[in-house]
């Protein structure tokens, strides 16, 4: 069966977030690691890129900020880490597809969409 990847889905613009409440929400879960903290609060070049890479393919039934709460919402339900430890996968170590697979499938009751991707130093 072709799946078909949801990305780049409209050519709609990310609208910054100004300080408040969801900014900080989203500075407290989805961390801008990569960036200064000015930038990443007055560009939000994180936010921005994964709204309009994902967000746009959730239109319309999820504005901007509804994709952002939603997304938010789906990462404290299914908390992906625990998940992978409780299983035995820890950073450092290698497991075979099937068995992270199988640990994801566990806590979100569907098939998740993964892929391998080899990183910089050579580690799927």
């Amino acid at each position: 069966k072709l799946r078909r990847h949801l990305q780049f889905c409209t050519s709609d613009k990310y609208i910054k977030f100004d300080p408040g409440s969801l900014m900080d929400a989203l500075d407290h879960h989805w961390i801008q690691l990569k960036y200064e903290t000015e930038i990443g609060f007055n560009v939000q070049p994180l936010w921005r890129d994964q709204y309009v890479k994902h967000g746009t393919c959730c239109l319309p039934r999820y504005n901007q900020t509804q994709y952002f709460l939603l997304a938010m919402r789906l990462k404290d339900k299914f908390d992906l880490l625990t998940t992978l430890t409780t299983h035995g996968i820890t950073p450092g170590t290698k497991h075979t597809f099937k068995k992270i697979y199988d640990a994801i499938k566990t806590v979100t009751q569907n098939n998740p969409d993964l892929k391998c991707v080899e990183n910089i130093k050579g580690v799927l």
